[in-house]
């Protein structure tokens, strides 16, 4: 039954809902390759490099849909709208002839992960089924929201994780036992990665996944502002409706553990002498030079026993630990658990970035958010700014603290790996014709 048919029949559930819905994907006699047309997640692409080298790949590239390239914002929405309904129109994106789940398989070398993806249905109960454990920025939430408008479409999954039985019964079985399947759909990427698809139509295997599910608390991984921006949309439009859900890939970590990784920062108008020099009243700072696999050794080292920080972009590495307890008493807020208040984004956020740098967080011309630890590095000794890298924080202090309902400072960590965008979109239109 279609994501309409079953959210209209069942308007009192609170639980965790997952709908099976039309599936468009590239039809892979009409581009290079299906690996030419992916593309990491919007927010993960070091532009500009990065977002050229995905555009010049495959004109047909998802990035030209998620990442569209025009003078403004209104323009930029407009292409995509334009570009997503010529490709459908041409047949270069297709729609699955029934609604379904699909299974969606990673592997590279020894990491293995599988998850489903489907149409989360957003409830007034979402608040306590979906946790966040992030904060989101308003203008990147406001620019999300635009290009879904524009486009009626979910161009790529947000990643939830839940803890459930493995791969026993429930929604693990039909996981497994479906990836025992040809699949519709298997492509490498240039990371190395390899991906597989398969859709879910059976009744009974939606039905045992649904009901596996709606007992599940899950918690946001990847995609915070997407996240933000599918409740925003249902807001605004009548329900029942095509904005009531939105796309999701969700994984049981029970099975599939997730790897967490620090998002770094980049300082664009702060040199790395200026940070030093402004920092040095209130940490220890340690030149190193070395590699910088043995500088992130020496920073996870810091890190087991306080706050610590890497910078670069000098052509050294400089550690910094130790902070001034005088400084935290005195930046850090004391309303939050002390989790919280002893991250190292917190730290960052708090006393360095707001009272010894006066870096505003919020503000592209200032600071940037970039999860490729060597492309941070690189960046900031080509443009003269100051990378800020981060030791990543373990899952369990971000289940701890997103159960309690205290959200992490923004861009704290990385789960991984990501779901590939451009394999499988969600249009609304649609949705409702199902």
């Amino acid at each position: 039954m279609s994501e309409a048919g079953q959210a209209e029949e069942n308007p009192e559930r609170s639980g965790l809902e997952l709908f099976p819905f039309r599936g468009v994907r590239y039809d892979p006699d009409r581009v290079g390759s299906l690996a030419a047309v992916t593309s990491p997640p919007y927010d993960v692409i070091v532009r500009p490099d990065g977002l050229l080298h995905l555009e010049s790949a495959d004109p047909y590239n998802i990035v030209r849909l998620i990442l569209p390239q025009a003078t403004t914002s209104t323009a930029r929405n407009e292409q995509a709208a334009a570009t997503l309904h010529r490709w459908l129109g041409e047949g270069v994106l297709v729609a699955d002839t029934e609604p379904g789940l699909y299974v969606y398989e990673q592997r590279h070398d020894d990491m293995l992960q599988r998850g489903i993806i489907g149409a989360l249905r957003l409830s007034d109960a979402s608040e306590g089924l979906v946790l966040p454990h992030e904060d989101v920025m308003p203008h990147i939430v406001a620019d999300r929201a635009d290009l879904m408008r524009a486009t009626r479409a979910n161009l790529e999954p947000l990643l939830l994780t839940y803890r459930g039985n493995g791969s026993r019964t429930g929604a693990g079985a039909v996981v497994e036992r479906t990836a025992e399947r040809p699949p519709l759909l298997a492509t490498t990427t240039e990371d190395g990665y390899s991906h597989r698809l398969w859709a879910v139509t059976d009744p009974a295997d939606l039905r045992a996944v649904q009901s596996d599910l709606a007992h599940q608390q899950v918690l946001i991984a990847d995609g915070h502002h997407r996240w933000a921006t599918y409740l925003r949309l249902r807001t605004e439009h009548p329900s029942p409706g095509p904005w009531d859900h939105g796309l999701v890939l969700l994984v049981d970590t029970a099975r599939y553990p997730l790897r967490v990784r620090a998002i770094h920062r980049l300082l664009h108008k702060m040199p790395v002498p200026a940070a030093l020099a402004a920092a040095a009243e209130h940490f220890r700072i340690r030149r190193l030079d070395v590699p910088l696999p043995e500088a992130l050794n020496a920073l996870a080292d810091a890190a087991g026993t306080g706050n610590a920080f890497l910078l670069a972009g000098d052509g050294a590495f400089h550690l910094l630990d130790r902070p001034d307890p005088a400084l935290l008493a005195r930046t850090v807020p004391a309303d939050r658990p002390p989790a919280w208040r002893t991250l190292d984004a917190t730290v960052l956020h708090a006393a360095l970035l707001d009272h010894v740098w006066g870096v505003p967080e919020d503000s592209p011309e200032h600071i940037a958010y970039i999860h490729d630890t060597a492309a941070t590095v690189e960046k900031a000794e080509r443009d003269g700014g100051t990378a800020v890298l981060l030791h990543p924080v373990r899952e369990d202090v971000v289940r701890d603290l997103a159960r309690q309902g205290v959200t992490m400072p923004r861009k704290s960590t990385s789960f991984g790996p990501k779901p590939a965008s451009g394999l499988v979109l969600r249009t609304l239109e649609l949705r409702e014709r199902l």
